[in-house]
């Protein structure tokens, strides 16, 4: 091989590669994956319970996941958009691995924040079985918006606080396993409130004014 051809192909592998880092690097963010809410969330402003609550959005919403960070994905909705935790969402009707959301979403390739790519030169190797990790399952309380723990719930974990939801409550029961201390408040910031440090299986009419949650 004479030492033009070999520059000539040098040059062609050089593009090759950095035409292969700029689909990575500008990756088209309309490229979503569908998903669907299963159970009344929380919204956050990043991934994680310590970041603030924006708004709640309830089951059975329809959204667009950009991307997943840890046991958190961020979605597009009417309206909403935001972080959600992993466990309350669902993926082509399945449910999603908490531990490593980004695969139920295609999010595989290139960090969680793209779809799926593949990028070589003849057949590439079969990709190696993710490794499946249970989740930490932190403490948690859980509000059902009928009696004895039954219907749409929505959750939140030890050391989460939420000073106004931003909509009015149906919760009728409250199912507290780990004896968390749970107070309920009738108005915002914590104000008017009831103390809970078992489940409850009725909440009665107080369920329908609950306004402000804190779980310590």
């Amino acid at each position: 091989m004479n030492r033009q051809t070999r520059k000539m192909l040098l040059n062609l592998a050089t593009g090759i590669a950095v035409a292969a880092a700029a689909a990575l690097v500008f990756l088209p963010a309309t490229q979503a994956a569908p998903g669907v809410v299963t159970s009344n969330v929380n919204v956050r402003s990043g991934p994680g319970t310590n970041y603030a609550v924006v708004t709640a959005i309830p089951s059975g919403t329809q959204v667009d996941v950009q991307r997943c960070d840890g046991g958190f994905c961020y979605i597009e909705g009417r309206r909403v958009s935001g972080w959600v935790s992993a466990q309350f969402l669902s993926a082509g009707g399945r449910p999603v691995n908490p531990g490593n959301p980004g695969l139920s979403f295609g999010f595989s390739v290139g960090g969680p924040g793209g779809p799926n790519i593949n990028i070589g030169v003849g057949n590439p190797r079969p990709p190696r079985p993710p490794v499946y990790e249970p989740p930490v399952v932190d403490a948690e309380v859980c509000f059902y918006d009928r009696t004895r723990f039954r219907g749409d719930s929505q959750c939140f974990s030890e050391g989460e606080s939420v000073r106004d939801l931003g909509y009015d409550s149906e919760f009728q029961s409250l199912d507290n396993p780990d004896g968390l201390t749970v107070q309920v408040c009738a108005s915002r910031n914590f104000r008017d409130c009831r103390t809970y440090t078992t489940s409850a299986s009725s909440l009665g009419d107080f369920g329908y004014d609950i306004v402000s949650i804190r779980v310590r």
